[in-house]
């Protein structure tokens, strides 16, 4: 296995915006035992391998620098090979914050996975901080046998402030062909995010989709969880394909976690 050295990742691009970024996964496997071939950290993006669990090889992504700022780019390139099993989490919440320009930030994931391979996207939540302005967007490109589990969850501005804005797209796409594909904006500026149609004054809001082949023999069952609109609710939807989502709403990032854990759950059973 080839792991970057640190004298070996180059060094962020900053130009008159911000900083231009990006980090690469790769997942192999080898000797029957998922394996990390490429593991190249750049920018505000340092990647740490962590003790792996049966066959599957796990990465954890540690801020090193604030971002995203203003005009910044970031892009996050995640691959699990054929029969490859592989799994991403962070190491604390991203923080959108306000750059010293007006331009917005942009944080891009780009996910494929192969026949036979299996993805774990979770990393911790992003907090969009008063006066940030980030547009962040997965793409995912998955073979027929593969299988997926992300989660995505945004909180809307910190304890006691405004929140940022938000706008974001997931695309995911099964054999080439599209299995997903939606967009939201929230914060100022996106018309009617925080209506009764939409957040309905919720300040945390999250998605856990789940792609699995198991599901074309049985499809899963649509499920409300959460009691009170007031505290947070989520409801999980078969799609038309192989796959599962989970949309939740809730009063903050605490209780937006529980409920996409509880329908994670439901998935077991």
């Amino acid at each position: 296995m080839t792991l970057a050295t640190p004298e070996a990742v180059p060094a962020p691009r900053r130009t008159a915006v911000g900083v231009r970024a990006t980090a690469r996964i790769q997942a192999a496997v080898r000797g029957g035992t998922t394996t990390l071939p490429v593991l190249d950290g750049d920018g505000p993006f340092e990647l740490r391998r962590l003790r792996s669990r049966g066959t599957e090889a796990r990465v954890c992504v540690v801020g090193a620098m604030s971002a995203p700022l203003g005009g910044d780019r970031l892009r996050i390139e995640a691959a699990a090979e054929q029969g490859a099993a592989l799994h991403i989490t962070s190491a604390a919440a991203t923080l959108a914050l306000r750059g010293r320009t007006s331009e917005h930030a942009t944080y891009d994931v780009r996910l494929t996975v192969g026949e036979q391979a299996q993805l774990h996207w979770l990393p911790k939540p992003l907090i969009c901080a008063a006066g940030s302005h980030l547009r962040q967007t997965w793409t995912v490109d998955l073979a027929p046998t593969a299988r997926l589990v992300l989660r995505e969850e945004q909180v809307l501005g910190r304890a006691g402030e405004p929140p940022g804005h938000v706008a974001s797209r997931l695309t995911v796409r099964r054999g080439g062909c599209t299995l997903l594909d939606q967009q939201a904006a929230y914060g100022p500026g996106a018309p009617g995010w925080d209506g009764p149609a939409v957040l309905a004054g919720h300040r945390a809001v999250g998605q856990l989709l789940i792609v699995d082949p198991a599901f074309e023999e049985t499809p899963p069952e649509v499920h409300l969880l959460g009691g009170a609109p007031e505290g947070g609710q989520a409801v999980l939807a078969p799609l038309a394909g192989p796959a599962a989502l989970v949309t939740a709403v809730a009063p903050d990032g605490l209780r937006l976690r529980h409920l996409l854990d509880a329908a994670h759950r439901l998935r077991h059973r």
